[in-house]
């Protein structure tokens, strides 16, 4: 994913200031990329290899472990974050379904973030909602017996408001001249 301006600035400032708080053994490894995640809200390769860097460890163990725990994000998250529950019911129900419609009208696969960083798009085992299956959170919104239609419903809502919202700066804008 590509860095938006100032962001490679700020992904160095964050990272370095968490190694300060650090010791530079190994065993410190989890702690620094818990802790750079819980500031950055991912972990970007370009801090991954400031961590290497400062534990004077390989690149790959530092990405290997960020890859093996679940925990850990490599893409930034969406202004709008989309959870499919895949739990039992709703996988049954068709929570795959509806996560490939999610994946096909967004154009990013699971786990990933949209270019404008608008979405970013997460299987989750269960919201425990079970009786609504197939059931999407979105931001923290639970969406019910959502089906591919629905998807695009929960999409052209966001591209609505957004519209609206961009007109209501112009016309702000246009009022203070």
């Amino acid at each position: 994913m590509e860095l938006i301006e100032g962001e490679l600035e700020q992904i160095q400032a964050e990272t370095e200031a968490v190694l300060q708080n650090h010791g530079t053994e190994r065993p410190e490894l989890i702690p620094i990329i818990q802790e750079v995640q819980e500031k950055l809200g991912y972990l970007p390769k370009e801090a991954m290899k400031q961590i290497a860097k400062t534990l004077e460890i390989p690149e790959v163990d530092v990405y290997s472990l960020a890859t093996f725990y679940n925990q850990f994000r490599l893409n930034p998250p969406g202004k709008h974050q989309i959870k499919v529950c895949m739990g039992t019911a709703c996988h049954m129900m068709g929570g795959h379904i509806i996560l490939d419609s999610f994946e096909r009208r967004l154009e990013i696969e699971e786990g990933e973030t949209t270019p404008d960083r608008e979405f970013s798009l997460e299987r989750v085992a269960c919201v425990g909602c079970c009786a609504l299956a197939p059931v999407v959170v979105v931001d923290e919104k639970v969406e019910a017996k959502v089906s591919p239609i629905r998807v695009d419903g929960i999409l052209l809502t966001f591209e609505i408001d957004k519209k609206e919202q961009e007109k209501q700066q112009q016309e702000e804008g246009g009022q203070e001249e």
